[in-house]
């Protein structure tokens, strides 16, 4: 495997990763920001309180995203077995 490849599966390896991690992190970051903005407007600072609706709203993308990223790790997978199939024909030739 030459350079050029190896940085291009990486690259792509990493670009596939911040896309299926970008959905779950931001909805736990617009969670947290609304639930510190109801704890700020209504003095209650209850450390417990951010958590809960943070791991139901993380659970529920999660069960929404699920077949996409399901999806989208097993496409990333078979072009990344059929390269070393293709590899390994071209070395045998």
């Amino acid at each position: 495997m030459d350079q050029g490849l190896a940085i291009s599966v990486l690259r792509e390896a990493v670009l596939l990763i911040i896309k299926l991690s970008l959905p779950i992190l931001l909805v736990a970051l617009i969670v947290g920001v609304i639930i510190s903005l109801l704890q700020a407007l209504t003095q209650i600072q209850e450390q417990t309180l951010t958590f809960v609706p943070k791991m139901l709203a993380v659970f529920g993308v999660l069960v929404l995203l699920l077949p996409f990223m399901l999806g989208s790790l097993q496409d990333f997978a078979t072009d990344l077995f059929n390269l070393i199939v293709i590899k390994e024909v071209s070395v045998a030739l």
